[in-house]
């Protein structure tokens, strides 16, 4: 491979970014997570401004790590398929070849260059993106996920659906020491409907146990001695007695083939409609996360998944379901409401492929931001010319955005001060929504805005 040369606007800290895993993790066993930052009471009573143009966020977990340099900082080269069609729109150059349908939305959508991991593992890196701090923290095994976080911020307790609905995930980072109802609400839709929203018993059937069970527990409801424990488990029988045989909640999660064909016949396209229509029937989401994968293209990246002639690999499906997501929710007003990011764990090598015709795993990465009033076209930040570096920042940090960075984004741009802390974690240390480290404050990237 050619050694790249940089000149004097090159912008990287070499020796920092090979230590810089192991100093967080230091500053994690040595509980002092917080320090030397500012002090806590500090940061609380800072209350910043915050965007506030989104009501919704959908979070697209972008699992394993996609290559930047193909999808949200495309670079150019001899490996560049002509298929790619690399095609400007304003700040950014886009593989219009790859992601055809989204080009159609580039008015809408922003990318993040500058952005930079901690480390290149995906167990790691996959929480730290998802609960916004490291994991090997001293608040990590409490920590909740950031959609958790909202769900406490801004969740309705009399709605019909949870603030938090994960899609296409068996697990992963929940709600932490956060109250149950934050938790996400796990579902891989199909179109079919709700599982286990029926009884045996039916609808009559099943109110009458459900009445029953009221009043054998109305006594024990009354006993305030016993903790919050009874009223979370009344509020969990209320909350799904709620799912269960209800005509609005069908119609966000039952769908016709037709419309699951138009969004590429897969499991994510089945989650973004899905998406679309939980934001349409406004019954309580605030919160919707799509987990898409596998971007761990070691081998064969240009044969599989990102070949912009295969109709049926990732990057192809990834953009016609994303695509036709932003399209309907543009088409209904709900776009200008809704904050779309997509981003993974960590991008890949550039330049050249591997040996096995793949990328593997590297620090640099980009994000794909969209809707809430983002400023189309735009992209912030510079890399070189493969991709592999930061020659410019691009924003009022003047630093690599960080995944702290892209949770105070999201709380921003949803009205939450991003500064505050909360004082009834069970460590009594004081559980900050957005974590200081070693020194470094992060902030919400409202260069995005314009």
């Amino acid at each position: 491979m050619k050694k790249e040369t940089t000149g004097t606007r090159f912008w990287r800290r070499p020796a920092m970014d090979r230590r810089v895993f192991f100093r967080h993790a230091g500053a994690a066993v040595a509980g002092s997570f917080f320090l030397p930052g500012r002090a806590l009471e500090t940061v609380a009573q800072a209350q910043a401004p915050v965007k506030a143009t989104a009501k919704y966020v959908i979070f697209v977990n972008m699992t394993g790590g996609p290559s930047h340099t193909d999808t949200f900082d495309l670079k150019e080269g001899d490996w560049t398929l002509p298929a790619m069609e690399p095609t400007t729109y304003g700040d950014v150059r886009w593989p219009r070849g790859l992601f055809p349908t989204l080009a159609e939305q580039m008015d809408s959508i922003a990318v993040l260059r500058s952005v930079r991991t901690y480390a290149v593992v995906h167990g790691i890196m996959q929480t730290w993106i998802q609960i916004g701090r490291n994991p090997l923290s001293g608040l990590s095994s409490i920590a909740p996920h950031i959609g958790s976080v909202v769900a406490r911020e801004l969740g309705d307790k009399q709605a019909i659906l949870p603030a938090f609905l994960s899609l296409n995930s068996g697990g992963g980072p929940s709600q932490g020491y956060l109250e149950p109802a934050t938790a996400p609400f796990y579902v891989n839709p199909g179109g079919n409907g709700l599982g286990n929203t029926t009884s045996p018993v039916g609808p009559a059937g099943l109110d009458r146990r459900y009445g029953l069970l009221l009043e054998l527990d109305a006594e024990t409801r009354a006993m305030e001695a016993i903790g919050p424990v009874v009223g979370e488990m009344e509020q969990f029988n209320l909350t799904a007695r709620m799912l269960m045989y209800n005509s609005d909640v069908d119609k966000v999660f039952v769908f016709p083939a037709d419309e699951r064909a138009r969004y590429g016949n897969n499991g994510f396209g089945n989650a973004c409609i899905t998406a679309r229509n939980l934001l349409r029937a406004n019954l309580g989401a605030r919160f919707i996360q799509i987990n898409v994968g596998s971007w761990d293209m070691h081998t064969g990246i240009y044969t599989g998944g990102l070949n912009p002639a295969n109709a049926n690999g990732l990057g192809r499906t990834f953009d016609l379901a994303l695509g036709r997501l932003m399209a309907d929710l543009k088409a209904d007003g709900l776009l200008s409401q809704t904050l779309i990011v997509c981003m993974g764990e960590f991008g890949r090598t550039t330049g050249p492929l591997n040996s096995g015709a793949g990328r593997d795993h590297h620090m640099q990465q980009a994000v794909m931001v969209a809707g809430a009033g983002v400023k189309g076209g735009k992209a912030i930040g510079v890399t070189n010319a493969t991709g592999s570096a930061i020659l410019e920042p691009g924003w009022s940090k003047n630093r690599e955005i960080r995944p702290e960075d892209i949770e105070a984004t999201i709380y921003s741009a949803l009205g939450i001060d991003y500064t505050k802390v909360y004082r009834d974690d069970p460590l009594n240390r004081g559980f900050a929504l957005v974590p200081t480290n070693q020194g470094e404050e992060y902030g919400p990237v409202d260069e995005l805005w314009g």
